[in-house]
C-alpha cells in the first residue's frame, strides 16, 4: 500500500465499505449456525473470509477494525456466549485476520497470501489452544482438567481445520470479491503491479486445500 493509499484509507468510501463487509461477515457468520458443531460448542464458521479480504485490500488496520467489530455485533444479537465467548471470538479471528493482513502487506503477492494464511492458521491454532485451556472452564462449566484432556485431540485439529477452511476459501474468493468491489468502485484500484490472472494451477491448488480440510472437518463431526 502507498503512502497516499494509506493516509487516505480512513474515508467515507472506505468507512462504507468497512460497514459492508462486517454486515456481510455477521451474516456468514449467522448463516454457518447451520454447519453442527464439534463437541457441542466449537463452531465452523467463515467471517474470517470476509475480514481477510478487507484487510488484504484496505490494509491491517481494517482487520483490527472488523476483527472486533464483528464479534461484538454478533454479542448483541444472536450469540449466546457471554461476554467470555466474545473474548474468545475477538481473540480468535484477531489472531487469524491479523496475522495474515501484516504478512500480506509485507509480500503483496499470491505467494505472500497464501504464507500470510498459513502463518495465520498456526497463530489462530497457538492462541486458541492457551486461550480454551485458560478461559474456557469459567463459561462451559467444564473442569480445568477436562479441558486440559481435550487440547490435543480437539482443540488443536478444530482450529487447524478452522483456519484450513478459512485460508482455502478466501483464497478461492479474494480476487472475484476484490474485482467486484473494485467495479463498484467501493476500493481503490490494485496499485501492486501484480498479474491480474487467476491461474490455474493457483484455483487447483486453493481447491484441493479446501477439500482436504472439508474432509477434516467433516472426520471432526463424525459424519465420516
Amino acid at each position: 500500500m502507498s503512502h497516499n493509499r494509506a493516509d487516505k484509507w480512513l474515508n467515507v468510501r472506505t468507512m462504507v465499505t468497512l460497514a459492508m463487509l462486517a454486515a456481510v461477515a455477521w451474516v456468514v457468520t449467522y448463516l454457518c449456525k447451520v454447519i453442527p458443531s464439534v463437541n457441542g460448542f466449537l463452531d465452523f464458521e467463515f467471517k474470517s473470509v470476509v475480514i481477510c479480504i478487507g484487510g488484504f485490500t484496505l490494509g491491517p488496520a481494517a482487520a483490527i477494525i472488523l476483527s472486533i467489530l464483528v464479534p461484538v455485533v454478533e454479542f448483541f444479537t444472536y450469540s449466546g456466549t457471554g461476554p467470555f465467548g466474545l473474548i474468545m471470538n475477538i481473540a480468535a479471528t484477531a489472531s487469524f485476520c491479523c496475522t495474515a493482513c501484516y504478512a500480506y502487506k509485507r509480500q503483496h503477492s499470491k505467494q505472500g497470501a497464501v504464507i500470510g494464511l498459513a502463518a495465520a492458521t498456526v497463530a489462530m491454532t497457538v492462541v486458541m489452544v492457551l486461550w480454551n485451556y485458560l478461559i474456557t472452564p469459567l463459561y462451559q462449566g467444564t473442569p480445568r482438567e477436562v479441558i486440559a484432556g481435550m487440547l490435543l485431540p480437539v482443540f488443536l485439529p478444530f482450529n487447524l481445520t478452522k483456519g484450513g477452511l478459512n485460508m482455502a476459501a478466501t483464497l478461492l474468493l479474494y480476487k472475484p470479491v476484490v474485482t467486484a468491489l473494485r467495479r463498484a468502485g467501493l476500493v481503490p484500484p490494485s496499485q501492486s503491479g501484480q498479474s491480474k490472472k487467476f491461474s490455474g494451477g493457483f484455483v487447483l491448488f486453493a481447491l484441493a486445500l479446501l477439500i482436504t480440510f472439508v474432509l477434516f472437518a467433516l472426520v471432526l463431526l463424525k459424519i465420516i
